[in-house]
């Protein structure tokens, strides 16, 4: 958008009171404005949560939207609408990245179906596969993230993929498999956790489908569980309502607005975030005890893929005793299994049931000055 003050398509004229359209605007103008509601004299920029369960109904029945909480909430469809003017489909919330890939899985796949899916991303949809999907038929073949994919010898109905995965941050091409996929007669569906819909948007990719831990960096502040698909499939949307109807998956109506709240920030965190990881990264290069070290920026196929890095880190030391002695020596960096968080956290993968090496540290950058954050990795690493 310009500067100037002339009346066009993208400035009212005077006393035109309209809703700004996210699509035409760069990353930092559509997260403050994404699903604001039309401005109304008197009443506040954002309105506060639907805390609500039942709905006053019409004598003759349900004739809205809103009927009961468990199914649809208004808050929660304003955060879809904003989340969707992002990734640039259809969006579903849910209650946790888990209840959202389960859903999608399970309104997807059935007995006899085949499931792509990485073996080297999280692992939790993987034991969930091998034993929940399995025990209902469903045949399940692992691929590293890299590939190579050889899908028409599996026939499969869905192909997942993870990247950049996690906790590994290998990448692949998501256009490439998006097109393999389309041949072997399976619906893509991208796990965009790591990267968010403004490091890569996967259904201009090509993906049928994109799931996505609002957990993580997307709302960024460590206070909230959050899951969402997002598709360009009217279809499948209603098949993951109703899913989440019958489920009770839905996000509370809290979490939702502050989702919402938290996304008009998104733009600046991952700016920082991207910043410091390349100063970290840096600082750990020149640092012998660390191998094995991982960034997205570090990647070209990453480089050509998303518009922007993660603040996502891995890398090795020695054994689980120096592993465990830098988390302990770390004051600014907090030992937790998240990341995407404005505080910059690390853990141990290995004691998840990653298989990864006992040594493995993966490292959520933060918002911190990247020199007090540099100087606590410093002390850390000495106390190894």
């Amino acid at each position: 958008m310009g500067t100037s003050g002339a009346v066009g398509p993208d400035r009212p004229g005077p006393g035109e009171r309209r809703v700004a359209d996210p699509a035409g605007y760069r990353d930092a103008t559509r997260v403050i404005h994404a699903g604001a509601p039309a401005p109304t004299p008197g009443a506040p920029f954002r309105a506060g949560p639907v805390l609500a369960a039942p709905y006053h109904l019409a004598a003759e029945g349900p004739t809205g939207a809103d009927a009961y909480g468990r199914a649809d909430n208004p808050t929660v469809r304003a955060l879809e609408q904003a989340i969707g003017t992002l990734e640039g489909g259809e969006v579903v919330a849910f209650a946790s990245g888990m209840a959202a890939i389960t859903g999608l899985l399970f309104a997807t796949l059935g007995a006899g179906d085949t499931l792509v899916l990485p073996s080297d991303g999280y692992f939790k949809v993987r034991e969930f596969a091998d034993t929940v999907l399995a025990g209902r038929g469903v045949a399940v073949h692992q691929v590293p993230t890299p590939g190579p994919y050889r899908l028409a010898g599996h026939a499969p109905r869905l192909v997942l993929l993870e990247t950049p995965a996690n906790p590994g941050l290998a990448v692949c091409d998501i256009a490439a498999v998006a097109a393999m996929s389309r041949d072997a007669g399976a619906l893509l569906a991208v796990d965009n956790t790591t990267a968010t819909p403004l490091g890569q948007r996967p259904l201009e990719l090509g993906a049928d489908v994109v799931v996505a831990s609002g957990t993580k960096a997307l709302t960024g502040h460590s206070d909230l569980l959050l899951g969402y698909v997002a598709t360009a499939d009217p279809g499948l949307a209603d098949r993951l309502r109703g899913w989440r109807a019958m489920t009770g998956a839905i996000c509370g109506p809290f979490e939702a607005w502050l989702a919402h709240r938290s996304l008009a920030t998104l733009e600046l965190r991952l700016g920082r975030q991207e910043a410091n990881a390349a100063a970290v990264v840096e600082f750990l290069s020149g640092r012998p005890e660390v191998t094995g070290l991982r960034w997205p920026g570090l990647d070209p196929m990453a480089r050509r893929q998303l518009a922007r890095m993660p603040g996502l880190v891995t890398f090795e030391l020695p054994d689980e005793a120096a592993a465990t002695a830098f988390l302990r020596a770390t004051k600014l960096v907090a030992n937790a299994t998240s990341f995407g968080g404005l505080h910059s956290s690390a853990d141990r993968r290995a004691q998840f049931g990653d298989p990864v090496p006992a040594g493995l540290i993966r490292l959520s950058v933060g918002c911190e000055d990247p020199a007090d954050l540099i100087e606590d990795l410093r002390a850390g690493l000495a106390a190894g």
